[in-house]
């Protein structure tokens, strides 16, 4: 068995998380809801890494920091209008903040 961890990050509108995780290469592996009117708890998947977006108050805290390593920060950061820091302590790297204030550090490692 593989061993992982999935970080849960705390969204108040799933949907509008899910679009935006989209366009950082993620994907909606699943969703789930108690009940009609209840909160959503969906899983989205990049590769390898998978995260946990919950709209349910007590399971995560707004203002989460990840770091999520990729291939090509590049790309990354042309999608979102932003700009490489060479010198990232994680690598090259750049900042993005999800329409939740969830904070990401994306960055390419240094070879």
């Amino acid at each position: 068995m593989n061993e992982e961890v999935v970080p849960v990050l705390y969204v108040e509108d799933a949907a509008r998380a899910v679009a935006w995780y989209e366009r950082l290469g993620f994907a909606k592996a699943w969703e789930h809801q108690f009940e009609p009117g209840f909160p959503w708890f969906v899983s989205v998947t990049r590769g390898q890494a998978c995260l946990y977006l919950s709209e349910h108050k007590g399971d995560a805290r707004p203002n989460t920091l990840i770091h999520l390593y990729v291939n090509d920060v590049d790309r990354v950061a042309e999608e979102f209008g932003t700009t490489v820091d060479e010198e990232g302590l994680a690598g090259r790297e750049c900042a993005l903040v999800d329409p939740d204030g969830n904070r990401l550090r994306v960055a390419t490692r240094r070879s």
